[in-house]
Order: structure tokens, then sequence, then C-alpha cells
């Protein structure tokens, strides 16, 4: 069930799950324009896990390291790894950590802050730390952009950008979405066949 969803989140695009959102009455579902995939050729869908940290003045690297790789060793599988580090000073993700969520099978990365190595990770097809910062938390709620997110949210990217699906919306909202963008196909198939825009529209009620 959970695949077959995801699967077809990723047929989406995120315009389309935006506006049905929107008719929902759920406003607040993108994360602000600046966050963005490496490859804009790439569209990432899939369940999130969340994480969250913060620098640390105190901690020598062995502590900001251990706290780094734990969270890469409890990223489930299949997930969408999504991590608000409350710092935009260095990079929160980078070549290692990148291949090392590929071979676990987490699906993508997602942060609001800085990335390195971003050649390697294009390449490494990865849709898309140091001392003084650290984890504090695994799989709690976090906050980008004023939107609340939650482990077992959905998430969909792509070139427009990054838009979130609550849980316990998300079966509904894809097939809505389904449904939307099917209407789309059939409006386009009726403008291109000649039928006057505005008909169109009070035809189909998109556009």
């Amino acid at each position: 069930m959970q695949n077959d969803l995801i699967e077809r989140l990723e047929k989406c695009y995120t315009g389309a799950v935006y506006d049905v959102l929107r008719e929902r009455g759920n406003k607040n579902t993108i994360l602000p324009h600046e966050i963005k995939s490496v490859d804009s050729t790439k569209k990432l869908a899939g369940r999130i896990w969340t994480c969250s940290g913060e620098i640390d003045e105190t901690i020598d690297k062995d502590t900001s390291m251990l706290s780094w790789t734990e969270m890469l060793s409890k990223a489930p599988a299949e997930s969408v790894v999504v991590c608000q580090p409350n710092d935009d000073t260095i990079a929160h993700m980078g070549e290692l950590s990148a291949e090392t969520l590929k071979y676990k099978g987490v699906k993508g990365y997602i942060v609001d802050g800085g990335c390195r190595d971003v050649e390697f990770i294009k390449n490494l097809g990865f849709p898309d730390v140091v001392c003084r910062w650290k984890i504090t938390s695994l799989g709690e709620p976090i906050t980008i952009g004023g939107l609340e997110i939650r482990s077992g949210d959905y998430v969909l990217g792509d070139i427009d950008g990054v838009v979130i699906i609550p849980n316990d919306i998300a079966v509904d909202v894809i097939k809505e979405t389904e449904e939307y963008i099917n209407t789309e196909s059939q409006l386009r198939k009726d403008i291109l066949s000649g039928v006057d825009p505005k008909e169109a529209y009070l035809k189909y009620r998109v556009f």
C-alpha cells in the first residue's frame, strides 16, 4: 500500500499537488523556494523521516561525528530524510554521507541548510558534518519555513519546488491529484481541438 502510494505520487507533479491541497484548505504546504534539488532533472517522492540539530561550540569532533553517523545508521530504507539543522554556516550533507544513505536504500535527503560535494552527489544520482554541530532529534516534528513536518508525512520534490502532504490525508490527496491531472489532460485536448479557453474552463473548472 505505502510503496504503491509513493509510486503514484512520483507520477504527479508539485503544482498539481499544491493546487489540490490549497482547494482542501491546506495553505502552508510548500518549503521555501531556496530549497531546491542539486539536480533539477531528478524527482523525489517518498515518506518522510525527520532529524534536527544545532551548533554546539562545546563538543569535540568525535561527539559531533558520532551524532551524525547515528542519524545515518537509523535512517530507514525507502524514506526521505528531512533535516532542520538550525544553522546556515556549515554543510549538512556531503559525498560519503550521501553515498551511505543511498546504499542503505534511503530515497533522498532534504535539508534547510548547506551542502558540499554537489558534483559528486549529482553523479551519484542521489536526489537531494563537522565539529561544532550535533544531531538533537531523530523522528521528531521539525519546522521549515513555518511548515511543521512530521515523520510519516509524504513529500514530492521536482524542478518547481517541494510540497509536503500530511500523512492523515495523503491517500485522498494523491487520489484527487491523479483526478486533477486527468482533468487537465482532457482540458488540454479540448483547447488543442479548438474549444474556447473560457468555455473549457467553465466545463472543467481548472486551468
